[in-house]
C-alpha cells in the first residue's frame, strides 16, 4: 500500500488543488496534513481575524475530506519537520506542497527540501493563475510595469482545471490533533472555507463588475479576496469560468486577478519589498502618532476616509476603492510612512496578503510599480465621484446619517460637531509635494 502526504498551506480546498490531485495520483492513500506553524505568529502575521477564518477553513476542508473517505490530520511545528515525521510514521514516498512567493515560503520550501530531498513535489501553478517567473521581459526575471505584463499573462498557457476527488483513502493510525477555535476582532467577519467560497461565488454576478466595482455604496465586488488568500477558491478555476463568459464584467474581473499574479512575481522576485521601497523616492515621512491614530480609528474628519477605516474594524475587509482613499490618504495626505498602513492593515485584513497588501500600499506610496508615483487621490473629489449620494459614509458613520445628498462629505460646512478634518481641504496634498527631497 503506497503513501503520500498533500501538505496544505494556502490551498484549503477540494476542487483544484493541484497539490492534492497530485498526491492522489501517486499512492494507495493520502495523508492530507495542515501544520499550524508558531513561527507565524512569532512574525506578528497570526491576525485574530485571519487566525478564526482559518479555523472555519480547516473545519469545512476536513468535514469535506470526511465525506471523501479521508480526513484532515492536523499537526503543530515546523512544517518540515512535521512532514517529515508524517512521512516516516506512514512510509510515505512524495511529499506535495503549493510553490509559495514570500521569503516565509522559501525558507519552509527550503527546509522541506534538506528534510525530504527528492521525495518532495513542488507545484507551482496552484496559488496563482501563470506562476512567478513563467512569463518574463527579456532580459529581466520579472515585470516592473501591469500593462505590458497583463498583456504576456493573457496570453500565457493554463493548466486544466483539476476535479475535486470523490474519494481518499487515508491511514488509519496516522494521528492529528483537535481542531483550531479562534475569535476574530471584527464582529462581521465572513464565514470561511471552501463550501461558503463556492456559495459567494455562485450567488456574485461577474457580468455587472465592469459597472459596479468602483461603486462604493452599492457593495457589488466579488468579496472573494479572502477565499483567494487561504486558498477556498482556485484563482485559475475563477479565471476560466470567467473568461468563458466574455463580458466587460468577466474581462474586469479578470484583469483583477492578473493585478493578484503581477504582485506575485513581484514579490517573488524581490522578497525584501515585503518591508522596503520597492523603488525609493527619497522620502522623508512626517511623523505624527496622532494623526496615524486618527487615521486608524476612523476620526480623521473627512468622512470617506472614515467610512473604509470604521468597515475595516467591523468586517475584517475594507472596498477596494475605499482601499485606495485610505491609503492615498495617509501617505499623501498625512505623507506618514506606508508602512504604519500596511501593518494596521494586515492587523484586520482577512485577506491580508503579503504580496497584494504591501505592494498595493507601495503603488499608492508611490514606492511601488506605480508609473504616476505622485498621483493622489482627493478624498473629496472620489467621494463625489465614486459614493455621490453618501449612502457608504452613512452606512458606516452612522452620526452623520441625518445629513442629506452629498453634504454628508463636508460636514465641516455645518458645523455639525463632527470632528473636524485634521488638516484642511485645500492642503491635501500639499504636504505630500513638500515633504519629497
Amino acid at each position: 500500500m503506497t503513501v503520500s502526504i498533500a501538505l496544505f498551506t494556502q490551498d484549503l480546498r477540494l476542487h483544484d488543488n493541484p497539490v492534492l490531485h497530485a498526491a492522489h495520483s501517486a499512492a494507495d492513500q493520502v495523508v492530507p496534513l495542515f501544520v499550524l506553524d508558531p513561527a507565524v505568529a512569532a512574525a506578528g502575521f497570526a491576525a485574530p481575524n485571519r487566525q478564526a477564518f482559518l479555523a472555519d477553513c480547516l473545519a469545512d476542508l476536513d468535514a469535506s475530506l470526511r465525506a471523501a473517505g479521508s480526513r484532515l490530520v492536523l499537526r503543530t511545528g515546523d512544517p518540515a519537520e512535521q512532514a517529515a515525521r508524517v512521512a516516516a510514521e506512514t512510509g510515505a514516498a512524495t511529499v506535495h506542497v503549493a510553490a509559495g512567493v514570500s521569503g516565509f515560503a522559501h525558507r519552509r520550501e527550503a527546509r522541506l527540501r534538506k528534510l525530504l530531498d527528492d521525495r518532495l513535489h513542488v507545484h507551482d501553478a496552484s496559488l496563482t493563475v501563470v506562476p512567478p517567473g513563467r512569463v518574463t521581459p527579456a532580459g529581466r526575471d520579472h515585470y516592473t510595469v501591469f500593462t505590458p505584463y497583463h498583456r504576456a499573462w493573457l496570453e500565457a498557457p493554463r493548466r486544466t482545471v483539476l476535479a475535486a476527488p470523490r474519494r481518499l483513502a487515508t491511514p488509519e493510525h496516522v494521528r492529528g490533533e483537535d481542531l483550531p477555535a479562534a475569535r476574530p476582532s471584527s464582529p462581521a467577519l465572513p464565514p470561511g472555507g471552501e463550501t461558503a467560497a463556492r456559495r459567494r461565488r455562485r450567488n456574485w454576478d461577474v457580468d455587472g463588475y465592469a459597472d459596479l466595482h468602483d461603486d462604493l455604496a452599492a457593495d457589488d465586488t466579488s468579496r472573494l479576496s479572502p477565499y483567494l488568500h487561504f486558498g477556498c477558491l482556485s484563482p485559475t478555476e475563477l479565471a476560466t469560468d470567467a473568461l468563458r463568459h466574455d463580458s466587460p464584467g468577466a474581462r474586469a474581473f479578470v484583469r483583477q486577478l492578473a493585478w493578484r499574479d503581477f504582485h506575485h512575481q513581484v514579490l517573488a522576485a524581490r522578497p525584501e519589498a515585503a518591508h522596503r521601497d520597492y523603488r525609493t523616492r527619497d522620502d522623508h515621512w512626517h511623523h505624527d502618532e496622532r494623526e496615524a491614530e486618527a487615521w486608524r480609528r476612523g476620526r480623521t474628519g473627512y468622512p470617506i476616509i472614515d467610512a473604509g477605516m470604521r468597515q475595516l474594524a467591523h468586517e475584517g475587509w475594507m472596498h477596494n476603492r475605499a482601499r485606495l482613499l485610505t491609503a492615498s490618504f495617509l501617505t499623501k495626505s498625512l505623507y506618514l510612512d506606508w508602512r504604519i498602513g500596511a501593518a494596521h492593515f494586515l492587523s484586520l485584513l482577512v485577506d491580508g496578503d503579503v504580496a497584494n497588501n504591501q505592494l498595493n500600499w507601495q503603488w499608492v506610496a508611490g514606492t511601488g510599480t506605480d508609473t504616476r508615483p505622485n498621483r493622489v487621490l482627493n478624498p473629496l473629489r472620489q467621494a463625489d465621484r465614486y459614493d455621490p449620494d453618501g449612502d457608504y459614509v452613512r452606512r458606516w458613520v452612522p452620526e452623520l446619517a441625518h445629513l442629506p445628498g452629498p453634504l454628508v462629505h463636508r460636514p465641516w460646512l455645518l458645523d455639525d460637531g463632527y470632528p473636524p478634518p485634521i488638516i484642511e481641504p485645500e492642503a491635501l496634498t500639499a504636504r505630500f509635494r513638500h515633504g519629497r527631497s
